[in-house]
């Protein structure tokens, strides 16, 4: 199996009790089975990831796909030796002490086999192997020696010569030496000492007590034979008798105290580690206590724990994606209060969902089909919405909302449960963003963002070229004034003139030889711009290429930023490319893998945990600088996530700002409200805390 990490990683076990209906996903190549969705997500991504190792090969970088055919052919290969020859060579391998490639040529060697007269062999000649034969054996001097006749057909390579025995090899030996050391890794735990697999040495009847030698340097450990380590010996070393002071780790007791045995203070922190390290593996250090208390997220939601995921990614799809769906933007507070709300449909309610069923409706669809075949009315309105919403959810059929639709029928949906509302949104959104109006919309933002992004970078690099030439031309200023005074001090004020000559005709020179540089610079791009619009003429005018086109948006966007200033041009540019919003994604992850969230309309982080259970947020910049101080910076996953914070933290603080300034007004309504008589007492219908029942869609297609 492949390796993660350099080290086993092991395969889910298979679910039991599986109705034969019951919807499940399976990974292709694994069998793996999830029912969540979520889960099967999160694996699949682990496996295409280039982290997997071949555990035959030893090869690095691959996805597990990868890592699973590397490992197949590698098995092929250690197919190849013959039977006769694995006990002898497993042998040689049990508790051998030398490096991979000097046991294979060794091993190699040895099943070579004695070369006797009348053998074709290939003998070396020239740092070449050719063909030739063995005429005689020779014994000189306690050494053997072959006399080969060549083969060749040339004159070169006619005649005799007196070989040894290294500059022959055999036509056909029993084995590659790439399958000989496939196998040796195939068949072995450990290396230098190589040792066997326990079930290799039973079946062949292979030692596995080690040779005596080794017995000081091996140990055992649960069945298996590990290496022991040495002592670290500390730097202090007695000046007069030379002894040498061997010092033990610290237990994880003294860490926690800052104490060693002995009872003294001491540095706890091991200099041997380099962080960032996972942050579950980050120890316990005196430096912590400067890092904040993490304050305690508020879980203050009106919709059930189980319920806010879905209301967030709704909410958020929503107000993305109000100019495709022709929806204007609504807070998340009155979206969520708007579905708790039973004395009637709220009319945001049912904006959203006309908007999502009229992208729907647009699309060739099987809902389309169906409306289509049930004639009904041209447009979605207020009146008609509950009959399109009706054919949507007969048509999907799904198991946990089909028992509803009587209901919504009847004209009930606000008595709806809440978990329902939301899964009715979950589907329509699902469905919308499988349409081809919403794929097109994505490929346009993200072929904008594209183009907006490589303007970004091409000012940057302009910026950076323009910093590199004032820092030369400052250089160069004071190298003059430095030359200046030099032959002031030295020759008086009657040398002046000839200095400036001097320098002018220095830099004359210089500019000289920089333009001719320039000019051969220019000659090769001219001629590669000449090669390429000779190749693009024989492409097809009417069908441009997506880098032609990804070209023409790059010099329109320069074209509209030319005479704003550098910093005009980088808020422009930033604007821009947050409009094309594509997804939201995770700011990060702290120690226990919470996730981060941060929406762009609304100001509050929100938390969620590892489980995919409970949410929580933070809407205070007090809250937030406290989460930030407790980001412990020696862990990968909380270093991340300060980063991303930091980068985000202006954002971030300016709309908190604007939503504390926003719930000051509404409570301020509310005391007036409360002042008032009865007899002035404005209607219910305008009170702060049902302002969601005044929603307008302003840009509802008319």
């Amino acid at each position: 199996m492949p390796l993660l990490k350099r080290k086993p990683f092991c395969l889910i076990e298979k679910l039991e009790e599986l109705n034969p209906n019951e919807l499940v996903f399976q990974i292709r190549f694994t069998k793996e089975i999830f029912r969540s969705y979520n889960e099967y997500l999160k694996r699949i991504n682990l496996y295409r990831k280039s982290v997997w190792t071949c555990e035959i090969t030893g090869k690095g970088n691959l996805t597990y796909e990868e890592a699973l055919v590397s490992e197949e052919k590698a098995f092929k290969k250690t197919q190849k030796i013959p039977t006769e020859y694995v006990a002898p060579v497993l042998r040689d391998v049990q508790f051998s002490l030398l490096n991979l490639k000097d046991l294979v040529n060794s091993i190699a060697s040895k099943f070579q086999g004695p070369l006797n007269e009348g053998d074709e062999v290939y003998g070396k000649k020239d740092g070449r192997l050719h063909p030739c034969k063995i005429v005689e054996v020779v014994e000189v001097a306690d050494r053997i020696q072959y006399e080969i006749e060549w083969l060749g057909g040339g004159q070169k390579m006619s005649g005799n010569a007196l070989l040894n025995g290294d500059e022959l090899k055999v036509k056909n030996p029993p084995f590659s030496k790439c399958a000989l050391k496939s196998f040796i890794k195939d068949s072995t735990y450990r290396s230098i000492p190589w040792v066997l697999h326990n079930h290799l040495s039973k079946k062949y009847g292979i030692s596995t007590i080690p040779p005596e030698e080794m017995k000081s340097n091996i140990s055992l450990q649960n069945g298996l034979i590990v290496c022991s380590r040495k002592r670290k010996r500390s730097a202090q070393v007695a000046s007069e008798k030379g002894i040498i002071v061997y010092v033990r780790r610290n237990k994880l007791s003294s860490l926690l105290t800052g104490k060693s045995s002995d009872g003294v203070n001491e540095h706890t922190e091991d200099q041997s580690i380099k962080y960032p390290v996972d942050d579950l593996l980050v120890q316990p250090t005196v430096e912590d206590r400067l890092l904040t208390e993490r304050p305690s997220p508020c879980r203050d939601f009106n919709v059930p724990m189980e319920c806010v995921g879905d209301l967030l990614m709704v909410w958020d799809f929503c107000t993305s994606f109000g100019r495709l769906l022709n929806l204007s933007p609504f807070s998340l507070e009155d979206f969520e209060n708007s579905l708790c709300y039973k004395d009637s449909t709220p009319i945001l309610i049912v904006e959203s969902c006309s908007s999502l069923l009229r992208l729907l409706v647009k699309d060739n669809s099987k809902f389309a089909m169906v409306v289509e075949n049930r004639k009904r009315r041209p447009k979605i309105t207020q009146l008609t919405w509950i009959e399109y919403l009706s054919d949507f959810l007969e048509t999907i059929s799904a198991a946990e909302i089909s028992s509803h639709i009587s209901t919504i029928k009847r004209g009930h949906y606000a008595l709806l449960d809440i978990h329902i509302k939301l899964a009715i949104f979950r589907e329509l959104v699902t469905h919308a963003l499988e349409t081809e109006t919403a794929k097109e919309r994505l490929d346009e933002y993200i072929e904008e963002r594209q183009a907006l992004s490589a303007t970004r970078r091409d000012e940057a690099l302009d910026e950076g070229r323009k910093r590199r030439e004032e820092r030369e031309r400052r250089k160069v200023e004071a190298a003059r004034k430095g030359v200046k005074e030099e032959h002031k001090v030295k020759y008086g004020e009657g040398a002046r003139n000839g200095i400036s000559d001097a320098i002018v005709l220095y830099q004359s020179n210089n500019s000289s030889g920089n333009s001719e540089n320039e000019g051969d610079n220019t000659g090769k791009k001219n001629a590669k711009k000449q090669k390429l619009q000779m190749i693009t003429t024989f492409e097809d005018v009417n069908n441009p290429s997506k880098r032609d086109i990804h070209k023409l948006m790059k010099n329109e966007i320069k074209e509209s930023i030319e005479m704003k200033s550098a910093k005009e041009r980088k808020e422009f540019l930033e604007r821009e490319i947050e409009k094309r919003f594509i997804r939201t994604s995770p700011l990060g992850k702290d120690r226990n893998h919470c996730r981060y969230w941060f929406f762009r309309r609304d100001g509050r982080i929100f938390v969620e945990n590892s489980e995919y259970t409970q949410w929580g947020y933070y809407q205070t910049t007090e809250e937030l600088d406290a989460l930030i101080g407790s980001m412990n910076t020696k862990g990968e996953r909380e270093r991340a996530l300060k980063k991303q914070l930091e980068k985000f933290y202006n954002k971030i603080c300016s709309q908190l700002q604007t939503r504390s300034s926003e719930a000051v007004q509404s409570d301020a309504m509310e005391e007036a409200l409360v002042r008032r008589s009865t007899r002035v007492r404005a209607p219910p219908r305008e009170n702060a805390t049902h302002l969601f029942l005044k929603y307008v869609n302003k840009w509802k297609d008319i």
